[in-house]
């Protein structure tokens, strides 16, 4: 890993970046086609700044903080806009934020031991794609005739199983904290690791 700034990898996170406010806009604006293709250039390219970073050995520090912060923007933004619009209830919106305002506890636990935050886990990494693939098929579900109805329930499906995922996510980083601290391991095993999503 290295302290690069400009890799393609990171130009992808940081394009993810700047177009959170544009999505955010453009869904409350009831822009819904524009928005879909900024929501999926993000997903798409979460996807394929994770693969760069390892085809052309462009890991860097920045693109693991870059690249899950990025993931939580476009979450938070599309909650925003969809609980606005009245597309997904308040309590989907409340259940996520707080799996995030948790997860500042056991953050917390492992700087207090000396600790980077944990490695990213396949689970989370499951629940945010889970939940980037299902909110554009819930603004799909907005609209009328048989295929919104089939993109409603589809992303439905997905937006359960994610914010499934993301609390399990969570409760596996915590009993991983747990373990850490009650054994006293010192070995660095997370000190600077990649953030966790």
């Amino acid at each position: 890993m290295n302290d690069r700034l400009w890799t393609w990898p990171n130009a992808l996170s940081f394009a993810r970046l700047l177009g959170t406010p544009v999505f955010l806009w453009l869904v409350l604006v009831k822009q819904d086609w524009w928005a879909l293709g900024i929501l999926v250039f993000a997903a798409l390219s979460d996807w394929l700044d994770g693969k760069l970073a390892r085809i052309l050995d462009q890991t860097s520090r920045i693109g693991t903080l870059l690249d899950p912060a990025a993931d939580r923007l476009y979450i938070f933004a599309t909650l925003i806009g969809l609980v606005v619009r009245d597309i997904v209830p308040v309590w989907l919106a409340v259940v996520l934020v707080a799996r995030e305002l948790y997860m500042g506890l056991p953050l917390y636990v492992l700087r207090r031991h000396g600790y980077g935050p944990p490695p990213v886990h396949f689970i989370g990494k499951a629940a945010t794609l889970c939940l980037l693939y299902a909110f554009p098929l819930l603004l799909l579900g907005a609209h009328e005739g048989a295929w919104a109805t089939v993109a409603k329930v589809i992303g439905w499906a997905f937006t359960l199983w994610g914010t499934g995922l993301y609390w399990w996510a969570a409760v596996l980083y915590t009993a991983q904290v747990r373990h850490l601290v009650r054994s006293g391991d010192n070995s660095g095993e997370l000190k600077g690791a990649e953030p966790r999503p």
